[in-house]
């Protein structure tokens, strides 16, 4: 549990940096791979992927901002810091707000393409919280399990503390969620709806593993956690897109 992995020469390999590099790779040969199989011109994945991660590394950003506001109102430098803070659900939804738009302006069938990036979001995902995983960021709650992890090095989570594992937990339902959304889609004849399973299934998933979640600092709303509060929000969004498009498809087959 290094996140520092190796060097070469003055360059340092991190694990975190490592992990996330290889789930936007892995995102991008995944949605490449889908989008052909679904009938969809390849051609614009890497645009569209460089517009959502882009703008999702900032939402994440600036939704993490929101979270530690009073932190950074008492000491501005925090501003400075780019290298960690991120909330997730703040780069899902400006990935997925910005990319809405890009497709929208060059004439592309977003919920098509967005069917086909969803699983692939989740596989990235779970390579990302292997990267937390080795840096230590994200990190559970104290339990003295079989299944409990301690850091000795890091420079997020107690060192020499037995912590649930909430980062590899999380990154083993990612893995899972992007199983099944694969295998959903193969099914799918609706678009939108893979999509929209996505953020049902990360929600619940989410809104869970925050009760195992030891790294409080990122906010709170009354007794749940900012990322719980979110995610309520977020699986209403996914059921209401699944019944509008459900509803949409029983239109068409009547007329």
């Amino acid at each position: 549990m290094h996140n520092e992995l190796f060097s070469i020469g003055p360059v340092t390999i991190y694990g975190y940096g490592l992990m996330i590099a290889i789930g936007i790779f892995a995102a991008y040969l995944s949605t490449e791979y889908l989008a052909k199989k679904k009938g969809l011109d390849a051609n614009p994945v890497f645009n569209i992927l460089i517009v959502g991660v882009v703008s999702g590394i900032l939402g994440a950003k600036l939704l993490y901002y929101l979270t530690v506001l009073d932190q950074i109102i008492a000491n501005p430098k925090m501003l400075l810091n780019f290298g960690d803070g991120f909330v997730v659900y703040g780069g899902i939804i400006a990935g997925i707000g910005v990319s809405v738009i890009y497709c929208h302006k060059k004439k592309l069938p977003f919920l098509r393409y967005l069917d086909c990036a969803a699983p692939s979001i989740a596989l990235a995902q779970g390579f990302g919280r292997i990267g937390c995983f080795l840096a230590g960021c994200c990190y559970g709650v104290k339990m003295d399990s079989p299944i409990s992890i301690t850091f000795t090095h890091s420079d997020f989570a107690p060192n020499n503390v037995p912590l649930f594992p909430s980062q590899l937990v999380s990154s083993a339902f990612d893995f899972l969620n992007f199983a099944l959304l694969c295998v959903l889609l193969k099914r799918n004849d609706k678009p939108g709806r893979i999509g929209a399973f996505y953020l049902i299934f990360y929600s619940i998933g989410r809104f869970i593993i925050e009760f195992f979640r030891g790294d409080l600092e990122r906010g709170s709303v009354g007794s749940l956690s900012t990322s719980q509060f979110i995610s309520i929000f977020v699986m209403i969004a996914g059921i209401a897109m699944v019944v509008l498009l459900n509803r949409k498809k029983s239109t068409d087959n009547h007329q």
